[in-house]
């Protein structure tokens, strides 16, 4: 659409079942802000809406966990969540509540409207039902093994192992994640939404009318889910968390959260609307409003299918004009879990890297992963910030205040005839803005920030080449000239990195004591910042990064793969069965160990001098990786002392260490714990 009248811009809802982390700021949250801040920069009327998503079984799944109500789970998620946002500078005109009275009303007006134009398929089906528990099992309290890989830790929606969408009814051998029980069938009455009536429409819609402006990953899924054949999708569920269906014979069921959720966008622009005194339906049903949807690649089909289904069939509102999701960041090479907490959590950077929320974004931005799966490392946040913000832009903008203040108190000299390089430095500069719209209005976030930093790169080499800090000895008319066209760049930059880095905008355009900022520049009369102009006092934009600082970060993620590990390790199988005097034939006692050395020529073996209370044997002990000899004289070790001698490398072993591994696979000693107990005592 060109030229609309106006835009309404949605970030997903995120689930108030975890705070935020990079995954989610990377896929949704800074594309959409940038995209929003760009519009308004340039006057546009804009509505960036967004909300807490809370309803549906994964809050249900957590307060379960944390022993707490749902209501309880909701409160303090959402808490974190719009702080961490409202920190983060995301400029949401309006964050909502999917538990707000409106969003209930507007949620239940839509299923009704709906519902009474005949749109639903009511059927009587067979669902899971716990009988222990006494309910139906939504589709992630089930797990089971999965029908197509085999995994035996699918869920009832999905196998996260090979990507598969499940029935919990395909699962085999399923199990109530509640109380461990094999659930029954029992039927049930619920009401769906026949998408394959869609089919043509969708068709038409998508898969001519959007082939050359969606992002192909995007279109790619919608192919193929349309192409796989659309079938109806059941929007109730039996849930003691949601909305009520609000029509007769319903009484305990819900909304499904993937059927309210996406109505919040609308319920939240109600939200706004009434706050500002504004008419909230231009911006859901006139045909000059442009609707852009900003979501992660795992709600494709919701937002292009599912949603526009539901649209359509409702009959007032308009569609979106485009859909430009994301794929997936991993973190350190692995997938990011709210579940294992193998994350970067926003609300934990921002208070361990204050006052530094423009890094993440710009890290975050330059590695987006708009077309295929991204991996964020430390090491690459912190060489993005030393090597780029720091040495390009922060450099760049210091040299130019810090020289302005030397050379003239700060204030804007009067330039002389600019010479050729100078005027071919400022054609370069007036192209930017252009430029980077064009990557903006089609979604490539990544390029346009690179277009962004190319002006500070104008800026540095500008001043590398024309050295007005030697000029001035020789030539201070000159480097009144060169200095004005360093200011014009640094003025323009404090505008063209408001979209990426607005607290960086905000502290350029104290420095140089700039009230307005305006995406369209004026270039005309190069009086962004004009002769006789006060500007500020110099400050550091970009700080660097120490190693430390990362080394910290790095080292609280290994911690979290050894909880982790922790508790996922699993115990080796029992062995077949003995009989007692089978174990009595083993003597085992507590021993200390005297003398410890490195087997030459071994890089596993040690030479152990063992008191067992009956004698001083020696002991070649295959633990040489995990401890040093000095570190484990004197230890209380168990011994196994009536096992056969072994002849190992020319050293006669006469018994054997008790050892076991931790969840890091380090070896450990199996040692008696309690005080009094001495050398030679048996166990038994």
């Amino acid at each position: 659409m060109q030229n609309p009248k106006r835009y309404t811009i949605t970030a997903a809802l995120p689930y108030t079942n975890g705070p935020i982390h990079i995954g989610h700021l990377a896929g949704v949250y800074v594309p959409s802000d940038i995209y929003s801040r760009y519009l308004r920069l340039q006057g546009r009327d804009v509505v960036f809406v967004c909300g807490s998503d809370e309803h549906g079984v994964a809050i249900s799944m957590k307060a379960k966990k944390e022993g707490i109500t749902p209501q309880e789970v909701i409160d303090k998620y959402d808490g974190i969540i719009r702080k961490s946002f409202a920190d983060f500078g995301i400029s949401f005109d309006n964050y909502s509540r999917t538990s707000a009275e409106i969003h209930h009303k507007t949620a239940s007006e839509f299923f009704k409207k709906l519902y009474d134009k005949g749109d639903f398929i009511e059927e009587i089906t067979e669902q899971l039902y716990d009988a222990k528990a006494n309910q139906f099992l939504a589709d992630r309290f089930v797990v089971g093994t999965c029908p197509k890989c085999g995994n035996e830790e699918a869920y009832g929606d999905q196998c996260e192992k090979c990507g598969s969408t499940l029935n919990a009814t395909d699962l085999i051998n399923p199990k109530s994640t509640i109380t461990g029980e094999t659930p029954i069938l029992k039927s049930t009455k619920h009401w769906f939404l026949p998408l394959d009536r869609y089919d043509a429409f969708l068709r038409e819609w998508i898969l001519e009318g959007h082939k050359n402006d969606w992002k192909p990953n995007v279109y790619g899924q919608v192919k193929s889910w349309i192409d796989g054949g659309l079938e109806p999708r059941a929007v109730t569920r039996d849930l003691d968390w949601g909305i009520d269906v609000p029509v007769e014979g319903a009484e305990g069921k819900k909304l499904y959260v993937w059927f309210d959720a996406p109505i919040g966008y609308i319920s939240s622009t109600k939200e706004w609307a009434a706050r500002e005194g504004k008419d909230w339906e231009p911006y859901w049903k006139d045909k000059d409003t442009k609707l852009v949807h900003f979501i992660g690649k795992d709600n494709i089909v919701f937002h292009c299918v599912i949603f526009p289904a539901m649209l359509k069939a409702e009959g007032s509102f308009i569609l979106p004009d485009n859909v430009p999701a994301n794929e997936f960041l991993n973190l350190e090479g692995n997938k990011l879990s709210t579940s294992k907490n193998w994350a970067v959590w926003l609300h934990e950077y921002l208070e361990e890297f204050p006052n530094q929320q423009d890094v993440l974004r710009y890290a975050l931005t330059s590695n987006a992963p708009e077309t295929k799966d991204n991996d964020f490392t430390w090491k690459d946040f912190q060489a993005r910030n030393n090597n780029e913000l720091v040495a390009i832009f922060g450099n760049f903008i210091n040299r130019v205040v810090v020289l302005t203040n030397k050379y003239y108190n700060g204030i804007v000299p009067t330039p002389n005839e600019l010479s050729e390089v100078d005027e071919q430095t400022l054609e370069e500069l007036k192209a930017y803005p252009a430029v980077i719209s064009s990557s903006i209005e089609r979604y490539r976030f990544r390029e346009a920030l690179g277009e962004m930093m190319n002006v500070a790169r104008l800026g540095n080499k500008y001043l590398a080449d024309e050295e007005p800090w030697k000029m001035v000895k020789t030539d201070p008319e000159r480097t009144k000239t060169q200095m004005y066209v360093a200011l014009q760049i640094a003025a323009a930059l404090s505008s063209l990195c408001e979209p990426f880095l607005p607290f960086t905008s905000q502290k350029l355009l104290r420095m140089l004591n700039i009230d307005v900022n305006n995406w369209n520049l004026d270039f005309d009369n190069w009086n962004l910042l004009p002769a006789g102009h006060q500007i500020g006092e110099a400050e550091l934009l970009f700080s660097k990064i120490e190693d430390e600082a990362i080394q910290k970060q790095i080292d609280k993620l290994e911690a979290t793969k050894t909880a982790n590990s922790a508790e996922n390790k699993k115990a080796e199988p029992q062995k077949e069965l003995i009989q007692f005097e089978d174990f009595a034939k083993m003597d085992i006692r507590v021993g200390t160990i005297l003398e410890a050395e490195k087997m030459p020529k071994a890089n596993k073996l040690l030479i152990l001098k063992v008191d067992t209370g009956i004698d001083v044997r020696t002991i070649v002990s295959g633990i040489a990786e995990s401890f040093k000899p000095e570190d484990i004289i004197g230890k209380r070790v168990t011994v196994l002392v009536n096992l056969a001698p072994r002849n190992l490398r020319g050293v006669e072993s006469q018994g054997m260490i008790l050892m076991t591994s931790n969840a890091e696979g380090k070896l450990v000693f199996v040692n008696p714990d309690a005080e009094g107990v001495t050398n030679g005592e048996t166990i038994n």
